[in-house]
């Protein structure tokens, strides 16, 4: 699950860290434009929206979300950092024409984004999760 984010909003580059107090992320709306959204929910946060920034893919599948009406959207992210099982970090390009997949939940009038993540396929990656990359 990516711990960190690049992407630019409104011509700047930004670099995101989920641990930050105020960590947002860039959320493609479907006719192109962006908006920041709070980015999960940290533990000293007060809200009714699940801890952590990340939803898997499974869970999502299982209703385990439908109390939020979660909504898949579209996360222009340009690079993610993930930190390997000897805390190592890596930093990832996600390739143009590729998005990685977001779900907009929301508690009352209070809205938070997750990084939607699954099992990766590849046997000899290092990490346990990863988020979903969509095309198109």
């Amino acid at each position: 699950m990516p711990e960190a984010v690049v992407f630019h909003y409104q011509g700047k580059a930004h670099t995101v860290y989920f641990s930050g107090r105020k960590a947002m992320l860039p959320v493609q709306s479907r006719y192109g434009e962006l908006q920041l959204v709070t980015w999960g929910r940290r533990q000293q946060e007060e809200s009714e929206m699940p801890l952590g920034g990340w939803a898997r893919l499974d869970s999502i599948h299982n209703g385990k979300w439908d109390h939020y009406l979660p909504k898949p959207v579209r996360l222009p992210i340009e690079k993610f950092m993930k930190m390997d099982y000897e805390g190592r970090t890596h930093w990832y390009e996600v390739v143009k024409g590729q998005w990685i997949q977001g779900l907009l939940a929301r508690e009352g009038e209070e809205y938070r984004v997750y990084i939607v993540t699954i099992i990766p396929e590849l046997l000899d990656i290092c990490h346990d999760r990863w988020p979903r990359i969509i095309v198109g």
